[in-house]
């Protein structure tokens, strides 16, 4: 987690100084991209610096950032660290056995091994978060007053509980120019990255209720 904090920090600051956004102020734009990436990962959505006049690479470390969110247990938003640690271990282990069929791999986090069904809810819950979000962007595209980007971030956001977003639902501004049916769409992507999705559709599940 604090690895993830220090590297983008150092990125994000690495551009702004080679970008010449802030002049011969390093010092500034150490402590802007360190107080952005802490805040953004934390889902607290403070601002110190309208990181929408960032080089598009910070923006898109921001929006990352947004989905990683904070650690397992925590009252952050986006989709925990740990599960994103389980996800990356996962591609490198399927890669491994592509080249080492035979190979016995069971995947560790921590010096334990991560049970099968553990592995299999993080891969539901990862393809449901990316499902929902692609869908609530679809919905909230539809109004023709936001981009592309501000509608895309605008459910980034909500969804992983973080408070700003990029373009017209930037650091600057607010989401006052999103119409009814996108508020509508954004308070229930809220709710579900509040609630992390599955609790949701279960308590909406005919099945849920019959037990």
């Amino acid at each position: 987690y604090l690895g993830i904090i220090a590297a983008a920090a150092l990125f994000i600051w690495g551009i702004l100084v080679l970008e010449g956004d802030y002049g011969d102020s390093w010092g500034r734009a150490l402590r802007d991209s360190a107080f952005t990436v802490s805040s953004i990962i934390t889902t607290t959505g403070f601002i110190t610096a309208d990181f929408d006049e960032w080089d598009a690479a910070a923006e898109i470390t921001l929006i990352l950032l947004m989905f990683v969110g904070g650690c397992a247990g925590s009252t952050a938003g986006g989709i925990k660290v740990v599960r994103v640690l389980i996800i990356f271990r996962t591609i490198l282990q399927d890669v491994f056995r592509m080249i080492h069929p035979r190979a016995v791999t069971p995947l560790q986090l921590g010096g334990r091994v991560v049970p099968e069904t553990v592995r299999i809810a993080v891969l539901g819950l990862f393809a449901t978060w990316i499902g929902v979000f692609g869908m609530a962007t679809f919905l909230v595209a539809l109004q023709d007053e936001l981009t592309p980007l501000s509608s895309a971030t605008a459910v980034a956001t909500t969804l992983n509980d973080v408070g700003p977003g990029l373009g017209q639902v930037g650091a600057t501004e607010s989401f006052e120019i999103v119409n009814p049916l996108g508020r509508f769409v954004l308070t229930v992507c809220m709710l579900l990255g509040r609630l992390e999705i599955f609790t949701v559709l279960a308590l909406l599940s005919p099945a849920f209720w019959k037990r």
